[in-house]
């Protein structure tokens, strides 16, 4: 799976634009703030429906104008894909793919996967729980569509159980019992996707950790859960609910379930988040970036296209040349300043763009 052409009107600071895109190694150079990331902003939106830099789509629209519009021309080995979409100002969307609207946007999810690796995928190391939860639900969804439905099915459920819980209102507890049972079935599911992806996390993150450091260290992840008993998640998730009702009562709030679970990330068995260097940790996210591009190539048939955000001056020389020896198969679109680097590890043909106040060459 390839890009072949991008087209863009009136998103961010791009007025109108129309480029080729080279089926190997394609780079965007020029100075900060001039329009880099917003060519891989655009091209992520077509992958999942949603920014990776914000959630207010409004801000996608260029200064005075009332929509944007991107066209993404997708390559694959059986059927092309032409995806269209247009954000309107007031919030709402609209998502063609070959020309047929899509009802839903978990239509899109699947039909152009894109992994993207940007400096600010270091919060999935360092920051809270809700990053490293955010980033399984995405890369989950891009998977499996039953994944998603039970993710929105879960937390209508929750939503609607802390309502309850806010209120204080005693008579209406008695409601709990059912959100409970309803909770615990699509909890136990979102679980059960959730270790298996850790699985294949680890399967192909052992590998890639291993190459990266010259043997020198091991990565293991883990899921961080309240739930004890792995074969019958439901049964103890429903115990879970049932055991903390008083303490949720009493916070007015939901305290246990996959809502609060998190992804422990090791080196060398010692937890990255709390003592890993920034080494480490940079080196823990390249190994999650990577391990997410096989796993996706292993459930799809399909090699996604990887997107990478002014990363490469972040790393040191040993794992800028990891990166750029080991894309010779996968369409990659690299943004920096300078390509005087990195030019001297890129092998096979490439396609240079300058960037300069949302007008590329």
């Amino acid at each position: 799976m390839h890009i072949r052409s991008l087209e863009l009107i009136n998103f961010r600071n791009y007025e109108k634009l129309s480029i080729e895109m080279n089926r190997g190694i394609n780079i965007f150079t020029g100075d900060n703030a001039q329009g880099k990331t917003n060519i891989l902003e655009s091209i992520y939106y077509c992958s999942i429906g949603k920014s990776h830099r914000t959630n207010r789509d409004k801000e996608l629209i260029s200064w005075n104008k009332n929509e944007a519009y991107i066209s993404l021309y997708v390559c694959k080995d059986r059927l092309d894909k032409k995806i269209q979409i247009k954000i309107f100002k007031e919030g709402k969307k609209g998502i063609n793919v070959n020309s047929i609207k899509l009802r839903k946007i978990s239509e899109l999810f699947g039909v152009f996967n894109a992994v993207i690796f940007s400096p600010e995928d270091l919060k999935i190391i360092k920051d809270s729980p809700s990053y490293r939860r955010k980033f399984l639900d995405i890369e989950l969804t891009k998977l499996n569509d039953r994944y998603y439905y039970n993710l929105v099915q879960y937390n209508k459920v929750l939503d609607e159980r802390n309502a309850v819980l806010r209120s204080r209102s005693y008579t209406n507890l008695d409601i709990l019992d059912v959100y409970d049972v309803q909770l615990s079935k699509y909890g136990s599911s979102i679980i059960k996707y959730r270790l298996d992806y850790i699985d294949e996390l680890n399967r192909y993150g052992s590998v890639i950790h291993s190459d990266i450091t010259n043997q020198k260290e091991n990565i293991e992840f883990k899921y961080i859960t309240a739930v004890k008993d792995f074969e019958n998640i439901e049964k103890d998730l429903l115990n879970i609910y049932k055991n903390n009702r008083k303490r949720d009562i009493d916070r007015g709030g939901s305290s246990s379930g996959p809502q609060k679970d998190d992804l422990g990330i090791n080196i060398n068995g010692i937890d990255t988040r709390s003592y890993g260097s920034q080494g480490q940790q940079r080196t823990a996210i390249l190994t999650i970036k990577f391990a997410t591009i096989n796993i996706l190539k292993k459930f799809t048939g399909e090699t996604p296209v990887l997107l990478l955000d002014d990363v490469l001056s972040e790393l040191d020389t040993s794992r800028q040349r990891y990166i750029l020896k080991s894309i010779s198969e996968i369409q990659t679109i690299i943004t920096c300043t300078g390509i005087n680097e990195i030019e001297k590890y890129i092998e096979g043909n490439f396609k240079i763009f300058n960037v300069k106040d949302g007008e590329i060459s």
